[in-house]
């Protein structure tokens, strides 16, 4: 089994995002749903810390071995990362995959974000500052990826 590797900076953003849209689900026994920024995709989430294990059918978790939005939600959510709910509250509403379709570039997407962000009362420093902590705390707990996600039904 390998190891996941860290994901890029912005999705921490789009996890944040995610729990402030109420996007994100438990199904129980380690397992959750997270409802994709368009409304038209389920991504299934599996994550088992005593395992040091997760998985994620978002296609960064899936194809590029990253810890993926959905698996940093999740973490969020179960108290594994720190969550800050005002800067949760700034990024609801983003459209991710509309922008990230759009621009094909997340450093891109990330500065139009952060510019939207800024207006809604957030400082950029203060959002790169979350996002620096939660990529090193990520670092730290070092998760394997599972099969789970795509061996269960």
């Amino acid at each position: 089994m390998k190891y996941l590797s860290l994901p890029p900076k912005i999705k921490v953003l789009e996890a944040l995002g995610a729990i402030a849209d109420n996007r994100i689900k438990n199904l129980g026994k380690n397992l959750y749903e997270v409802i994709s920024s368009e409304g038209d995709r389920k991504y299934k989430v599996y994550v088992n810390l005593s395992l040091s294990e997760a998985c994620s059918t978002d296609n960064g978790t899936t194809y590029r071995d990253y810890v993926g939005y959905p698996i940093i939600a999740v973490l969020m959510l179960e108290g594994v990362l720190p969550y800050d709910e005002e800067l949760s509250r700034a990024l609801a509403g983003i459209k991710w995959r509309e922008l990230n379709t759009k621009y094909k570039n997340y450093a891109v997407v990330e500065n139009i974000v952060k510019r939207e962000v800024t207006g809604r009362g957030v400082s950029e420093v203060r959002l790169e500052e979350f996002s620096e902590d939660i990529l090193a705390k990520l670092r730290a707990i070092k998760l394997r990826k599972s099969n789970v996600c795509y061996t269960t039904s």
